[in-house]
């Protein structure tokens, strides 16, 4: 793993910087794929992806200072700006992100929950390609396995100032794997007959159980209550109210009457009743 790609002159161009800048674009292209092949939006995608992108940044920045690093942070607060050093929480990103897109899908009058279902797919890759962000940088990394094996992380890395040379879990690279995997589950789901408002429930759903079970081997958080870390008690909240949505999205916006207004003809306008002078 490589934190400086290159320099020019004295300014270096992070790993990490690039790969998370590619997620967001990643994420980006896709959701214009999804849309452009649904018909609908796909205008709307590339101004919603520098908005979102940007929130979510901020979010995801304020979210990891504030919830899961405070202790750090409170004694060194002219650090919170620096993103280029890691400690970037998606759970933080997408509040913000999801904040942001309410916004700008009111303002254009976008239906919310057709619009999050069909670009809840594309949000699973950018997730992914910005593990591949945290692992060549040496964040969101694993706690020791005990054993001959592992990752190994360079002195330059915060895995190294915090545990040394001991093979560490590799947490974020199995998240960027299930981030893949959930993405496929997406998939297929949308494909059966379902609520409008499910696909982006269900995402909510799998992406909080993937995420609680893997801080059992991250090594950057410590416990914060319950016996559990701060990631955990939120995805567990997460999860709660993405699943009430899901059922209540089954009850509302059953799938069957959305296929019957779908397939009712449209019906032509009366004639009109003016005769001609």
């Amino acid at each position: 793993m490589h934190q400086y790609l290159f320099f020019i002159g004295s300014f270096p161009i992070r790993s990490y910087g690039l790969l998370f800048a590619l997620g967001i674009i990643t994420g980006g292209i896709l959701a214009y794929y999804f849309t452009k092949k649904d018909g609908r939006w796909h205008e709307h995608i590339f101004d919603m992806t520098v908005y979102c992108g940007l929130m979510g940044i901020v979010g995801g920045r304020l979210w990891d200072v504030f919830f899961f690093d405070w202790d750090y942070y409170q004694h060194h607060l002219l650090e919170i700006p620096f993103v280029w050093q890691g400690g970037m929480a998606i759970q933080g990103g997408l509040v913000f992100g999801v904040i942001t897109a309410v916004i700008y899908l009111r303002r254009h009058r976008i239906p919310i929950l057709e619009f999050a279902d069909l670009v809840a797919p594309a949000l699973l890759v950018g997730q992914s390609v910005g593990r591949m962000a945290n692992l060549m940088n040496g964040d969101a990394f694993g706690h020791p396995t005990g054993g001959p094996f592992g990752i190994l992380y360079p002195p330059t890395t915060l895995a190294y100032r915090t545990y040394g040379d001991q093979p560490l879990w590799p947490a974020e690279v199995w998240e960027g794997q299930l981030d893949i995997l959930i993405f496929v589950a997406l998939l297929a789901f949308s494909l059966t007959r379902h609520a409008k408002g499910q696909v982006f429930a269900l995402y909510v759903m799998l992406y909080s159980v993937a995420r609680f079970f893997l801080e059992y081997l991250r090594g950057d958080y410590t416990i914060l209550a319950f016996g559990l870390k701060s990631a955990q008690l939120t995805s567990v909240v997460a999860f709660l109210c993405a699943f009430a949505a899901f059922l209540y999205f089954r009850v509302a916006y059953p799938p069957d009457r959305a296929a019957e207004q779908e397939s009712r003809p449209a019906q032509s306008p009366p004639p009109s009743r003016h005769r001609r002078k």
